[in-house]
């Protein structure tokens, strides 16, 4: 079976959806932004091919979706989404809107270590209710 074939960019598409990003996507975009994560690049809401990704590190071919409520009535299409993605050669890692408000620390933790190829992260993240909660160390 060959790569999937991707359409041409909507680079419209992308532009109204970097305006109109979550609370959760904006938030985790201000951690990510500017090579802030081992100096790594990241873009927001990038075609890849059919699809946008809420955040691409072309790089590392690391998608990083922001998960809400729509994708909650919708899992078999983002697996599928998943699926083709990871055809094509990339990384899906996917997070809760929950967690990313709730524990920003710990996504920005698990995205560095899936750059540095470390265990991948569990996609999807249980449900609301249950989302995990990664443990980070205590302050000093």
């Amino acid at each position: 079976m060959g790569k999937p074939t991707f359409k041409i960019r909507d680079t419209p598409r992308a532009k109204a959806l970097r305006n109109s990003a979550t609370p959760a996507e904006r938030r985790l975009w201000l951690r990510l932004k500017s090579r802030q994560v081992d100096g790594c690049k990241f873009s927001r809401q990038m075609p890849v091919g059919p699809y946008f990704a809420d955040l691409l590190c072309r790089e590392n071919k690391l998608i990083v979706e922001v998960d809400g409520y729509s994708h909650d009535v919708r899992q078999r299409q983002d697996e599928e989404r998943t699926e083709r993605l990871e055809e094509a050669g990339f990384r899906v890692l996917r997070f809760a809107n929950a967690d990313v408000m709730a524990n920003i620390e710990g996504v920005v933790l698990a995205i560095a270590e899936a750059l540095r190829g470390g265990a991948p992260h569990p996609r999807p993240l249980p449900q609301a209710g249950g989302e995990m909660r990664i443990a980070l160390p205590d302050s000093p």
